[in-house]
């Protein structure tokens, strides 16, 4: 069996070495190219040793004509504003790339700058073409588009647990497209490796904390393929809270039913039919809440709903890992399919417990 040869750019980030622990055992892919800009010249061993690699392989600077000739598939983990200038040169040479940053998860290169201008690391943009085609990666929503591309934007984590459970009510025209509230709280390791105050023990442990809470960069990404699914713009309320945990994210959705007899049932009833052709969702009986800890380290993702009769509230509750489903194996999951394979090759989706 012939491996497909896949790069990883940004290999020492929380993103890259998610995914390199995937592909470790990978039944198809084989990881022929580190890149890093800062770790470059270094021996994996000597900034990773908790992860070997065959060969003890170098990092390398991220040259397209070096990634070219060693790989036909490239991941790139890299901050805000920097593969944008690479992913040009990577396609010219004929790869096809799956970008885990928000630099392609625009339309418009315009929407992208509003969104992200001031805190991104600023390559100079001419690539709006690349914006316009790029295809976003969710991929129980977008599998075929995904497989025929060449350039996927997988999503955040945090527009990934709420569209899973926000998009099958929006399709079927169940709920009001007003009013639609999303609370969510992640871990601490979706601020990225890099130090940051606000990320330190003494300052996450033993407290939750909201931030973002108007105009959050995500908010803006939520709408745009929620608007997609529902047919018409959707203007919404994101609240993200960071947790004292180091990964898991639980994102729960608040909206008005247009039939207030839809029950409970009928509404889990609605999301297992959306997502009955995947391992990678599985929906609760209802009554039964999904917890971060049950989703560590896999990339599945857990729905439940509850209906508020006394209210008209639907309530649709998402569990995922951040760093998995709501990133790296989310990324492998455009792999596979940019191969030809099922999504959900060589990915995990039972958690080891407590």
């Amino acid at each position: 069996m012939v491996l497909q040869r896949v790069a990883i750019i940004g290999a020492s980030g929380y993103g890259g070495l998610q995914t390199l622990r995937l592909l470790a055992g990978h039944p198809h892919f084989e990881v022929t190219f580190l890149g890093g800009e800062r770790s470059s010249g270094k021996r994996w061993s000597d900034l990773n040793p908790f992860l070997p690699l065959p060969g003890d392989p170098v990092v390398r600077s991220p040259d397209p004509d070096a990634i070219a000739a060693a790989a036909d598939l490239a991941l790139l983990s890299l901050p805000n504003g920097l593969a944008a200038g690479l992913a040009p040169a990577l396609l010219e040479r004929g790869l096809k790339v799956v970008d885990l940053s928000a630099d392609y998860r625009y339309r418009s290169l315009v929407q992208w700058q509003e969104v992200y201008a001031t805190e991104a690391r600023q390559v100079p943009r001419s690539d709006n073409r690349l914006c316009a085609e790029a295809v976003y990666g969710l991929v129980e929503w977008q599998a075929e588009a995904i497989a025929a591309a060449r350039l996927v934007a997988a999503p955040g984590c945090f527009p990934t647990a709420s569209l899973l459970a926000l998009l099958p009510f929006l399709r079927q025209g169940l709920i009001d497209t007003a009013g639609i509230v999303i609370d969510a709280k992640t871990g601490t390791s979706g601020g990225g490796r890099a130090a940051k105050e606000h990320l330190l023990l003494a300052e996450a442990a033993e407290a939750v904390a909201p931030y973002g809470v108007v105009g959050h960069r995500h908010t803006s990404e939520i709408e745009q393929m929620a608007g997609q699914v529902a047919g018409s713009p959707i203007t919404l309320q994101f609240t993200p809270h960071l947790m004292p945990m180091v990964r898991g994210l639980l994102a729960t959705v608040y909206c008005r039913l247009r039939d207030p007899g839809l029950t409970a049932a009928d509404c889990s009833t609605v999301l297992s039919s959306a997502y009955r052709h995947t391992e990678t969702v599985a929906v609760l009986p209802v009554g039964t809440y999904p917890s971060t800890k049950w989703v560590r380290q896999t990339n599945r993702a857990l729905l439940s709903v509850q209906v508020d009769s006394r209210s008209g509230q639907l309530i649709v509750m998402s569990a995922i890992d951040n760093l998995v489903k709501g990133q790296a194996g989310q990324g492998v999951q455009c792999l596979n399919l940019l191969a030809g394979l099922p999504s959900e090759t060589g990915l995990p989706l039972l958690p080891f417990y407590p």
